[in-house]
């Protein structure tokens, strides 16, 4: 489990392609502190430490993985949040993240207000991803609160910290984030699927 408070960017130094998996080795400050096996979120994916080298560590995708979020467009030197997962008897200073990415947005406008930042984004909606205004979202493995979701929009307001050290700073307007929506609401959201009309 994870908290969606970041604790490093990273850099993507090289991508490998293995039939229908990818493979990507990322330098970080994080990466000498982690093992073999280890689980950490990748902007937002729970993925697996396969390899560690020389400051970095390698992870490995899967062709669902790949299809459900926004690592299959990543590109050598992109930024990445990284997040260990919350130890046991740890504080969970943003909110319950699993690291199972639900679907991906884009980016619709970015708007500097001063001195922070409104992020507008779109999705597909559907019953069981549930925004509700000042309610958890997870962009990118950022734990945010969400800002007047209408139909397929809802926004995010990034304060300058956030913004210096997630790769929030490099979104634009077009870009594809990975969107995991609070556990809470979807568990509520499947039990109204299955026993609502009982």
């Amino acid at each position: 489990m994870f908290t969606g408070i970041i604790e490093s960017l990273g850099k993507v130094k090289s991508i490998e392609k293995d039939r229908l998996n990818v493979h990507f080795t990322i330098e970080s400050a994080l990466s000498g502190e982690l093992k073999i096996d280890q689980s950490v979120s990748h902007d937002g994916v729970c993925l697996t430490v396969v390899a560690l080298a020389d400051g970095c560590h390698t992870v490995t995708a899967v062709d669902e993985t790949l299809r459900r979020s926004n690592l299959g467009a990543w590109a050598v030197g992109k930024k990445v949040n990284l997040e260990r997962c919350m130890p046991m008897g740890g504080r969970l200073d943003g909110h319950i993240v699993q690291g199972h990415v639900d679907t991906t947005g884009r980016v619709v406008e970015v708007l500097e207000t001063g001195g922070s930042w409104r992020y507008t984004f779109q999705y597909h909606p559907t019953p069981e991803h549930l925004l509700v205004d000042k309610g958890s979202i997870c962009i990118n493995g950022v734990s945010l609160t969400v800002v007047e979701p209408a139909g397929d929009l809802f926004s995010v307001a990034i304060i300058p910290y956030t913004w210096e050290h997630t790769n929030f700073q490099d979104l634009q307007a077009g870009d594809a984030v990975n969107l995991e929506f609070d556990i809470i609401g979807k568990y509520i959201a499947r039990h109204l699927a299955v026993y609502g009309k009982g």
